[in-house]
């Protein structure tokens, strides 16, 4: 395996203007760089997509869809956006070179994020991205001694080494996540596929994943998901198979037996409410004509994610 290039400097940061950012936000009151605590970060990735395609444009579909959104939280009887204040990184686009040279590329878009003080959001674009989007989290929490615990809602595994001769491919996200980060841990929530291969992985480190499979929802509760988190750093990743298919089919490997909205939103709220959330994902929206209502969701889930893990913490990260 290749070593993982060194992330690149960026010019300065430009960010979308008012009525075309995440939730029409954009620079200027809250949302100026420098007070705003979110930094939104499109990223088209989709090199190794195995079914479906399309997640190249999700970010662009997720931003869109925003703009219908009502900010008012009746959850918070508020609009927490003016808690916590968003911006969106004009990102490059395309996602330049092959799988390494991308996940040396949101490396350094988030870490550029972190020392500007902002909470990273990514919007996807293939699973691929997490790998390199964790690396600054990582690299922070092993300086401070910390644990970084990954929280994985997906229909798959992703522990794969590498899928059909792709070594960055979606399917092994999770795998390049833990791999090459001893102090990386996972809970995964909503599995429901996994492969062979990915067995003895997953063996070897049982004291390094937790996994809440699917098949079990009725055994387990989003307390339980929360106390497996605990209360250190944590980073969400949302790969939106992790919803049932009925609800999400505008993405690449639809899968029954998922997630429902408020079983999301439950582990959501619990999770925010101990943990140290210190950046997200949302990724594999494959947006499709005429389902419109999928993109809607996915807007809607990167804005609850962000209120459950700001909202009221605004001293973050």
């Amino acid at each position: 395996m290749k070593q993982n290039l060194q992330p690149k400097a960026h010019a300065a940061a430009t960010f979308l203007a008012p009525g075309t950012g995440f939730l029409e936000h954009g620079p200027g009151d809250q949302c100026d760089p420098a007070k705003a605590k979110v930094r939104v970060i499109p990223f088209g990735l989709e090199h190794t997509v195995s079914y479906g395609g399309g997640t190249a444009h999700g970010p662009a579909a997720i931003l869109s869809g925003s703009h219908e959104l009502e900010k008012f939280d009746e959850e918070f009887w508020c609009e927490p956006v003016a808690d916590y204040g968003i911006i969106t990184r004009n990102s490059p686009v395309p996602v330049t070179g092959d799988n390494e040279a991308a996940l040396a590329q949101i490396e350094s878009l988030v870490q550029e994020a972190l020392d500007a003080g902002h909470f990273p959001m990514t919007l996807g674009g293939e699973h691929t991205l997490t790998a390199g989007a964790i690396r600054p989290l990582a690299r922070r929490c092993a300086a401070r001694g910390e644990t970084l615990t990954i929280l994985q809602f997906d229909a798959h595994g992703d522990l794969r080494s590498e899928f059909r001769g792709d070594v960055y491919s979606h399917a092994a996200a999770m795998y390049h996540c833990l791999a090459p980060n001893s102090n990386v841990r996972l809970v995964a929530v909503g599995i429901r596929s996994i492969s062979s291969p990915e067995i003895p992985f997953l063996e070897a480190n049982k004291d390094r994943i937790t996994t809440f499979w699917a098949k079990d929802m009725d055994k387990w509760t989003y307390n339980d998901v929360a106390r497996a988190v605990g209360d250190g750093p944590v980073y969400i990743t949302f790969d939106i198979d992790g919803f049932d298919s009925s609800m999400i089919p505008a993405t690449g490997t639809p899968e029954p037996g998922g997630l429902f909205w408020h079983d999301a939103m439950n582990i959501l709220r619990a999770v925010g409410a101990r943990a140290n959330v210190v950046g997200a994902d949302v990724v594999e929206l494959a947006p499709a004509p005429g389902l419109h209502a999928c993109e809607f969701l996915a807007s809607k889930l990167v804005y609850k994610i962000l209120t459950y893990s700001l909202y009221g913490k605004t001293g973050k990260p």
